[in-house]
């Protein structure tokens, strides 16, 4: 095999080259059709081709390689402290380049790892991306891990795992596995995930289905979420109808249509749904607003609840000082000292001291001393401390008027 050795400055026209390339720095590569590297091409400095390349391997060091047509490497591609520009296609075994790759047109590798930006017009294909600063691609990008130290800008993808320092920007697509960003996430198309944990912002302009969702400042779904667990520390939003497994907010979230969860809502701050709500179980610490709300087993206000239509639960417990608006419904009530409600529809109703409601219907009915109910309608027992407050004398029944849930 003969190698080839193209001086620093120097301007030569190439074609098949039978063994190795040599490349000096301010020198320029004329191409007959493509150049062919049966070996290794190793280019130093700023480099020009003004053509198709392809070699077995190559090396880039301390300066730009131009390659103004499409590059093919069998093996790996490496730029030691330089930049790759690739006008074309570009095919390679692996690709390392410590400052800046650019490709306009389809890339495909086992994997890139990229010191400073990676820029692709075209489709990219890889087992891994890892890109130190800034990973911004055009075309559908189809790999396992990807990850970037600052910003992401993606379009079209089919993925296992994104992962970002500083920010995401994305268009719709698939992420199996799922997202994490310190900063902030926006995906501007329909999205299918694993999980999205994001350190600041996340929004989702359009529908969404996944797993888990945490958040620890602003979150927003502009139409229908799907998810398993929805954790917001700050302030949340979801536009359409949320369906899910679980939900904790320490902030304040609102929900613009239904929300329908199997398991249990914390709410330590506000939540607000326009439409119906439905759950496993509730805990209200802070401020609770439906227009109605179904609970399969136990439900826990603390704080404020209103509903237009009522709550209801197995059990209910309305804790001390706590407010509750609207009818509840529930098979055992408990209503703590100097708690505040208004029609009440149980099993069995108890009612602390000092605290008040507007009207009770239970089997069986308990009110303690201080406390002020307006009606009592009961059928199988009552008791009533000697200084609670009615209005009316308790009214015994043998059926119960119907609750409105």
């Amino acid at each position: 095999m003969t190698d080839t050795y193209v001086p620093r400055g120097g301007r030569l026209r190439l074609g098949a080259v039978d063994g190795d390339l040599r490349v000096d720095r301010d020198a320029r590569i004329e191409v007959d059709g493509r150049v062919a590297v049966r070996g290794h091409a190793d280019f130093e400095g700023n480099v020009d081709v003004d053509g198709d390349l392809a070699c077995r391997s190559l090396r880039a060091a301390e300066g730009e390689l131009n390659v103004r047509g499409a590059l093919t490497v069998e093996e790996s591609l490496k730029g030691d402290d330089a930049a790759v520009l690739v006008a074309g296609e570009l095919k390679a075994g692996s690709v390392d380049v410590d400052r800046r790759l650019r490709v306009g047109g389809p890339a495909s590798a086992t994997s890139f790892e990229v010191g400073g930006t990676l820029e692709g017009r075209g489709t990219l294909t890889a087992q891994r991306v890892s890109v130190g600063g800034r990973f911004q691609l055009d075309g559908k990008l189809t790999a396992g891990e990807v990850e970037a130290g600052g910003v992401i800008e993606i379009h079209d993808f089919e993925i296992e795992r994104l992962e970002a320092g500083g920010s995401i920007s994305i268009g719709g697509g698939v992420i199996r596995r799922g997202v994490e960003v310190g900063g902030r996430f926006r995906a501007d198309g329909p999205l299918e995930y694993g999980s999205i944990e994001a350190g600041g912002f996340a929004e989702l302009r359009r529908s969404a289905k996944g797993g888990s969702i945490e958040v620890g400042g602003f979150f927003t779904a502009r139409e229908d979420l799907t998810f398993t667990s929805l954790e917001i520390g700050g302030i949340g939003e979801i536009g359409g109808s949320g369906k899910g497994e679980s939900v904790e907010v320490g902030g304040r979230m609102e929900v613009g249509a239904a929300l329908d969860v199997s398991g249990p809502i914390e709410v330590g701050g506000s939540l607000r749904v326009r439409e119906s709500l439905h759950a496993g179980s509730l805990e209200v610490g802070g401020q609770f607003e439906a227009r109605r709300a179904v609970i399969d087993h136990r439900a826990e206000v603390d704080g404020t609840v209103a509903t237009e239509q009522g709550l209801k639960a197995e059990e209910l417990e309305v804790g001390r000082k706590a407010k509750v608006r609207g009818p509840i419904v529930a098979r055992r009530i408990r209503i703590e000292d100097k708690a505040s409600v208004e029609d009440v529809y149980g099993g069995e109703v108890q009612i602390g001291d000092k605290a008040s409601a507007r009207r009770v219907v239970a089997e069986v009915v308990r009110v303690a001393r201080g406390a002020s109910v307006d009606e009592v309608v009961y059928r199988d027992r009552v008791e009533i401390a000697p200084d609670a407050r009615l209005r009316a004398p308790p009214q015994q029944v043998g059926t119960l008027p119907p609750a409105p849930l």
